[in-house]
């Protein structure tokens, strides 16, 4: 019989098999990167745009294609799209990310025949129209000007800004912006940035020969456009620093940011730096919430996390507490940086952390999908699947001496940028 009184024995995670994709090319020259995998005749094929011709002075031109490349095209008018993708119980999406901009659509293999077109028409014949902009801008003023009502808003938005500049890692939108963007600008990111020479296609699920070639007849023939573009390329020079205060008298809570430009996935010490931040603060049983939340009560949630993007990375820490104790709460999240800079991380602990990191990575290969999630981040970073084996190795191997020189080498907070949005 089962002995609820008795901790279950707990193994580390051995193995980690990956799939791998089939990489191929439509006659345009199109990559198609597909994970043919899955029981279900269910499929995401999501296509990737690199972010090009960054203006700062028009920061809102991807994020308005990608919201609004949907909305209407020369022969379908936003209810037409909808209401066709309806009915064939198809889902579209759109994605804007600082590096990449996407759309994917999951649908059913019988209806791919059907759906393609539609996808088609949005991606090579948008053409934005002045209603649905008007309404966009509309919406998105009155949501901008609700989170700048929200500390967590306002310390996530200046935190960004002050590391980054006005890059699309930290454009500091204003409502103005909003008001600036014309349908001229969208057209003119759409022709640049939403073409085959700029396109990457990832494939998920059930996707044989015949689908491949359905695809490569819709998107292979007769796609073309030849507008020029260059894609964005950012690079910072000295790490900024120093305490940023946006003071709101009236507060009940603090927001608080902290954190600097830091390495990338490309960079050797990524892996173990992810180890490093996991112990500081990278999951629920991590020392900033053992301390913040569970022994001193300042908050409900404290985390941190290393970014990996493009042309850099970044390290932060974040939380909201009471603004009677923001002070206090910043002195014991230094206090908890300063103890993995002066103290070897205990056995046990580590141990803990590997079995958490590993246990992750094995959860989050749950499906096909996740599998490609998986292609993409490295296919982005220029790297193979030895990332990942190293990623492995590391958490593995990884021990307390090495994680202490991470922390003296990357956790300096004297040069940390830090943000508070509320009352200190």
């Amino acid at each position: 019989m089962l002995n609820r009184t008795q901790v279950p024995d707990s193994k580390q995670v051995n193995e980690i098999n990956f799939i791998e994709p089939q990489e191929q090319e439509l006659e345009n020259g199109i990559k198609v990167y597909t994970i043919n995998a899955g029981k279900q005749d269910l499929v995401r094929i999501e296509f990737i745009f690199d972010n090009v011709n960054w203006d700062e002075s028009k920061p809102l031109q991807a994020i308005g294609v990608s919201h609004l490349v949907n909305n209407g095209t020369a022969r379908l008018s936003a209810k037409d799209i909808a209401d066709k993708v309806d009915y064939y119980g198809a889902f579209l999406q759109t994605e804007y990310g600082a590096d990449q901009s996407s759309i994917k659509l999951y649908t059913l293999n019988k209806h791919l025949r059907a759906v393609l077109p539609i996808l088609k028409s949005i991606i090579d014949e948008s053409v934005f129209p002045e209603q649905e902009l008007a309404i966009f801008i509309q919406n998105q003023k009155q949501s901008l000007q609700v989170s700048l009502q929200k500390n967590d808003f306002l310390a996530r938005k200046n935190f960004a800004h002050a590391i980054f500049g006005q890059s699309s890692y930290g454009a500091n939108i204003e409502p103005s912006d909003y008001d600036a963007l014309r349908q001229s600008d969208l057209l003119d990111y759409y022709r640049s940035a939403y073409k085959p020479q700029n396109c990457s296609i990832f494939v998920a699920g059930r996707f044989e020969h015949t689908e491949f070639e359905l695809l490569n007849s819709i998107f292979g023939k007769n796609w073309n456009n030849s507008n020029s573009s260059v894609q964005n390329k950012f690079s910072f020079s000295s790490s900024p620093k120093g305490e940023l205060l946006i003071e709101r008298p009236e507060a009940i809570q603090s927001a608080i940011r902290m954190g600097t430009r830091s390495i990338n996935r490309t960079h050797p010490d990524f892996a173990a730096f992810q180890v490093l931040n996991c112990v500081l603060g990278g999951y629920f049983g991590s020392r900033l919430m053992a301390n913040i939340r569970e022994d001193k009560g300042y908050t409900y949630g404290i985390g941190s996390a290393v970014v990996s993007m493009k042309d850099t990375g970044y390290f932060f820490i974040a939380t909201e507490v009471g603004a009677e104790v923001c002070g206090k709460a910043m002195e014991e999240i230094e206090k908890e940086i300063h103890i993995l800079k002066t103290e070897l991380v205990p056995a046990a602990e580590l141990d803990l952390v590997r079995n958490y990191m590993l246990g992750s990575m094995l959860g989050s290969l749950e499906n096909t999908f996740s599998h490609a999630d998986k292609f993409k981040s490295i296919h982005y970073s220029g790297l193979d699947y030895a990332y990942y084996e190293n990623y492995i190795q590391t958490v593995k191997t990884i021990d307390s001496n090495c994680l202490q020189a991470l922390a003296n080498k990357y956790l300096n907070t004297g040069e940390f940028v830090k943000v508070i949005a509320g009352k200190k």
